[in-house]
């Protein structure tokens, strides 16, 4: 089968292709015959910033062709979605059944990774920002899969003001479209503050100006992989809060919740209030330019892997 390998730490010019066996489903797994694979920014950020090889992770979409031992609930030729933490960038990959969920019928491979995982993420982040009726928020990488989420999901849950902080001017239009008000750029000088709540899906330098974008008493959610540091005067002279959240805390330790919030966004989009947004989707040997794209941030919603 086909997988793509990272030899070297150094940008996606160091992927590449290479034939490998089949994997096997161990004990609790299923083995997918992958129709689909998300890219996301941490595996991204990880090739990048990494000191080693990665194995890459990310979600897997497809078929089920076999199931290990001790699974329950899963058989061959189910049509499932779900998270893979390692070699998921392959026509066939291994996949949790604590992970897995199964696709809907009428929905494709490529809706289900444009919307569960990416989906899951700005739902946890909404969630844990306790956006109420009428508060203002700001979305940080508005125009990425996980921004485009959490714009529809302030906007349908009744927020007052919806803005989208962006990178370029050319995604305005884009995120407009999603429900955002109003666009700012990073670069510009305050953001528009103040706001009740900031979603933070980009984290580094920008958390510093997400934390001073904050009204009093305001949340700031972070749950991107870009680390950051916050000065706790900002937050005491604010009477704000950061929240940290991380979606496998929720996959794995309240798996209720999670297959809640699977469900629920799958009944949004088939009533039309939740759309997925996909880039491009581009063949799996041509990894490296989808990986290019997220980290230039060129993309307007997910960039999909077609093997």
């Amino acid at each position: 089968m086909l997988r793509i390998r990272h030899e070297v730490n150094g940008g996606p010019e160091v992927l590449c292709a290479e034939e490998v066996d089949r994997p096997e489903a161990g004990p609790g797994e299923l083995l997918v015959r992958t129709e689909a694979i998300g890219v996301t920014l941490p595996t991204v950020r990880k090739v990048r910033e990494g000191s080693g090889p990665v194995s890459f992770g990310g979600e897997v979409a497809g078929v089920v062709v076999a199931a290990g031992p001790d699974v329950a609930g899963f058989a061959p030729g189910d049509r499932v979605t779900g998270l893979c933490f390692a070699d998921a960038y392959a026509e066939y990959a291994v996949l949790g059944t604590a992970m897995a969920s199964r696709i809907p019928d009428g929905a494709s491979a490529v809706d289900a990774v444009a919307l569960v995982r990416s989906g899951l993420v700005a739902r946890g982040a909404y969630e844990a920002g306790r956006v109420r009726p009428g508060e203002s928020v700001l979305v940080t990488a508005a125009a990425s899969a996980v921004g485009t989420f959490a714009l529809q999901l302030a906007r349908a849950g009744g927020a007052g003001r919806v803005v989208a902080a962006v990178s370029s001017p050319d995604k305005a239009e884009f995120v407009r479209g999603l429900g955002a008000d109003e666009v700012v750029l990073y670069e510009d000088a305050d953001w528009g503050a103040p706001y009740d709540v900031v979603l933070d899906g980009v984290g580094g330098d920008l958390l510093g100006p997400a934390v001073r974008a904050l009204a009093m008493g305001g949340r700031l959610v972070a749950f991107s992989s870009g680390g950051g540091t916050v000065e706790a005067y900002e937050l005491l002279v604010r009477g704000a809060s950061l929240i940290g959240f991380q979606m496998r805390a929720i996959a794995l330790g309240r798996p209720d919740l999670y297959a809640r919030w699977q469900r629920e966004l799958w009944e949004q989009r088939a009533a039309g209030t939740l759309r997925t947004t996909v880039h491009e989707e581009i063949p799996l040997p041509e990894a490296a330019r989808a990986h290019a794209l997220i980290e230039q941030r060129r993309n307007l919603g997910k960039v999909v892997l077609v093997p």
